[in-house]
């Protein structure tokens, strides 16, 4: 093996491999090789900057070190990462003696199916991998596909309870094993080989993680109230009813979001004047009540739009190597725009701003962004930017970038694109990700708690659920009106507060597309839980400027809002096992109740003085206690001496 140090990085070359190892910013090692006789090198959506390295020769091996991470590449092959003195990542060999630490196959035109394995360790523990609708906390044991999906967003970062995170830098569709036998990482189609090792305690590996794939920006203030919506409000009256309503009750609303099929036909980008007569008048009195306007976009279109034609002479939809391009169907097949491509964003800002911002709309809902594909065969797809199966994770960054990008240029800064998935990087363009469609039941909002800890690591801070769930709620049922208040207290604690849901009820008889479903605002859930819903509503905006605070520590440093126990905790052993509590902010922990029928449950305190906020209790931390919560009260403990108490009201209404 022939090894050239260059500056601040190792080049090196061997039969069938070359590659470079550098240092993309301080305390990370970056490795890069291929199989091919040359390399490509591509940054995708890292931020790298040259950083100075310390490297130096071992008789035939050679090392680097940067702060206190150093990595130790041996003659044969194999290289290994140290975090001081100790060992944290191993490769391990798939073959006897000392050969087949990383393993490429040729898929043909300098495309390889390529893996790295690395020698597990039993104490570990694995957070991150974005979200998924799985009950786990750590992915340890777990194997995870690397492909975005309705309720899953793949984001390929792990933090290790060892010390350290791990970013596989590759937007193709692949695999990660974490298991006890091994850890491995599979990209299905690359160039080369790419990942990143950030040495850090959770809080500076987030930091670490921000300064190589992009800060969040500030978030406007009015995205931290209370969103409203439904599957969905078919006409413009709807829309209005329900915020005149909630105005006469004194509840405030943030935003209201008018859900698909608004629209003329899908990929005509605009209100149909037969439902939303005058869009720019409804937005104009919504705007009177405080409340801004979202509307959903859908990345599908048909030769029944009015823009399908142009689209397809410029080469502005995604294409297929084989049959044809109408890879969704609904209401008929559907090809979808390739926001991959600059011209396609162009073009499609150009029609968003036209028909929906120009006419008073705010913000902009980009659902479907995974894209949503049948079936998934990821290599029959042909972006702008490559393969499907080399680069199909990159789609939600460039949908996000193409609203970004046009608000930008309007001298806009309010800018929030809410999206069904989501991808290294796309934090920076104002993503605010949801976990997609849902069910409602408790089962669904146990592993929502788990879900939102996990992409909370991965550095893209805003996040949220579906309040309710999407899909199966009965309104009328006991069951949903105990889970409602429920994700409800959840919902106050999330980064963004937004009810969503189709409820039973549809009303099939009208000749509507898609009609509206059952009611879903906050009197739609039983009287008892209209003012336990209205109480919750407006402690989330009397909590506005604490929640305000730390997304101004999200921007700047990359410390999500809501985070596992073990972020600010992390020499606790319990904090790393504990997946059903959080704390939001550096100051109030939250235990959400998530089993049907619970009343109370344990949580864990760590060392420190907390108050139970519903009663004022005190408490001495590093232990265990149960706390009694009613269906009208949640469990949330504040830091002694924390101002952010005087928010909470004190929840037993027979202690004033």
């Amino acid at each position: 093996m022939a090894f050239i140090i260059e500056g601040n990085r190792i080049l090196f070359t061997r039969a069938g491999e070359t590659g470079v190892v550098s240092v993309p910013a301080e305390g990370c090692i970056r490795f890069q090789a291929t199989a091919s006789p040359k390399i490509e090198l591509q940054d995708w959506t890292l931020l790298p900057r040259e950083t100075p390295a310390e490297i130096w020769r071992d008789g035939e091996d050679v090392w680097l070190k940067t702060g206190n991470l150093k990595v130790w590449f041996e003659k044969w092959g194999r290289v290994t990462y140290f975090i001081g003195d100790r060992a944290v990542i191993r490769e391990q060999p798939e073959m006897t003696f000392t050969t087949g630490y990383r393993h490429y196959r040729n898929i043909g035109s300098g495309l390889w199916a390529m893996r790295a394995t690395f020698e597990p360790d039993e104490n570990e523990q694995f957070y991150g991998l974005g979200h998924e609708r799985i009950n786990v906390f750590s992915k340890k044991g777990c194997t995870v596909d690397l492909r975005h999906l309705n309720t899953k967003a793949a984001v390929p970062y792990v933090y290790s309870s060892l010390g350290y995170g791990f970013l596989w830098n590759m937007p193709s569709t692949g695999t990660v094993e974490l298991g006890m036998n091994r850890t491995r990482w599979t990209s299905d189609c690359a160039k080369t080989m790419d990942y990143v090792v950030i040495a850090g305690s959770p809080r500076e590996a987030g930091a670490k993680l921000a300064d190589l794939t992009g800060h969040a920006p500030m978030i406007p203030e009015f995205a931290l109230g209370f969103w409203q919506c439904k599957l969905r409000y078919e006409r413009q009256e709807q829309v209005l009813e329900v915020a005149r309503k909630y105005k006469e009750m004194g509840v405030p609303v943030s935003v209201i979001i008018v859900d698909y099929f608004h629209w003329t036909e899908q990929g005509d980008y605009k209100f149909d004047p037969e439902y939303w007569p005058d869009p720019k008048a409804m937005a104009d009195e919504l705007h009177q009540m405080g409340i801004k306007l979202m509307v959903s976009m859908w990345p599908t279109i048909n030769e029944h739009s009015e823009n399908y034609q142009y689209m397809v002479d410029h080469n502005m939809l995604m294409q297929t190597a084989s049959g044809s391009n109408r890879v969704f169907d609904f209401y008929g097949p559907q090809a979808e725009i390739d926001p991959t491509n600059p011209e396609t964003r162009k073009y499609v800002w150009k029609k968003l701003k036209e028909n929906y911002i120009d006419n008073g709309v705010d913000l902009l809902w980009f659902d479907e962004a995974e894209p949503e594909i049948h079936p998934e065969q990821f290599d029959n797809l042909i972006l702008y930017v490559g393969r499907g199966d080399e680069t199909a994770l990159l789609y939600p960054y460039y949908y996000a970038k193409l609203v970004w990008d046009g608000m930008k240029e309007m001298g806009r800064d309010d800018i929030i694109t809410l999206s069904r998935a989501a991808y290294t990087g796309a934090q920076r363009f104002g993503t605010l990700v949801w976990s997609g469609d849902i069910q409602s039941t408790f089962e669904s909002l146990t592993e929502q708690i788990k879900s939102g800890l996990n992409m909370a690591m991965c550095g893209l801070p805003w996040w949220n659920t579906d309040i309710g769930g999407f899909y199966g709620g009965d309104t009328g049922t006991e069951y949903f009106r105990e889970l409602i208040v429920r994700w409800f207290q959840y919902g106050v604690f999330c980064p963004v507060m937004r009810l969503h849901g189709t409820r039973e009820g549809h009303d099939r008889t009208r000749n509507i597309k898609e009609p509206s479903g059952g009611d879903n605002e906050i009197w739609s859930f039983g009287e008892k839980n209209t003012p336990i819903l209205a109480d919750l509503i407006a402690l989330r905006y009397r909590l506005i400027p604490y929640i305000s605070k730390h997304m101004k520590e999200a921007s700047e440093h990359g410390t999500p809002v809501m985070r596992p126990m073990f972020f600010d905790f992390p020499e606790d052993p319990v904090c790393w096992t504990t997946g059903d509590q959080y704390m939001f902010g550096d100051d109030i922990l939250f235990a959400p109740i998530s089993v049907q029928g619970q009343t109370e449950r344990k949580v864990w305190l760590p060392k420190g003085d907390w108050t139970l906020t519903k009663d004022r209790t005190a408490y001495r931390g590093g232990q265990w206690v149960t706390v009694h919560a009613e269906i009208s009260e949640f469990i949330a403990f504040v830091r002694s001496g924390a101002g952010v108490l005087d928010a909470f009201r004190t929840q037993n209404k027979t202690v004033e």
